[in-house]
């Protein structure tokens, strides 16, 4: 949980916040993630969703997208001593990240969003918190 802002540095490297990092391991897997950010999960995270994407019927073309879009881009993290992960290019670019970010703590996972897409995103979220809340009552008990 929480909300860190840090910078990435001119090789695309962002420190991870020391609370997640004794979660993580030596290195985690960052992918696309939804709504424009980035997504990092431990091995073990990452691993439960692949055994959920092979049940996904491959002969469904909207399955093989999400699988691609999810997949073709990811990477394996390591981080240095001084707990940062190089993020790859590619991924800089699916979020929009130029130098300032947001690692977002997220139950199971955390996400990396460029500020700008983050404090649109939270603001629209925050108003309609209350109606949101609503909507998913019988998911939430």
């Amino acid at each position: 949980m929480g909300e860190y802002r840090h910078n990435t540095d001119s090789k695309g490297r962002i420190i991870i916040p020391a609370r997640f990092r004794e979660e993580l391991g030596d290195s985690i897997i960052l992918a696309r993630g939804l709504d424009g950010c980035i997504t990092g999960y431990t091995h073990q995270q990452w691993e439960n969703i692949l055994n959920e994407l092979r049940s996904l019927p491959n002969t469904k073309r909207e399955s093989r997208m999400y699988v691609h879009m999810l997949v073709a881009k990811a990477a394996e993290c390591e981080f240095d001593a001084q707990g940062r992960v190089l993020i790859p290019n590619s991924l800089i670019q699916e979020a929009a990240i130029e130098k300032e970010c947001v690692v977002v703590g997220v139950v199971d996972h955390f996400e990396i969003w460029s500020s700008t897409r983050w404090d649109a995103y939270y603001a629209n979220a925050s108003a309609s918190f209350e109606e949101i809340a609503e909507q998913l009552t019988e998911y939430v008990k």
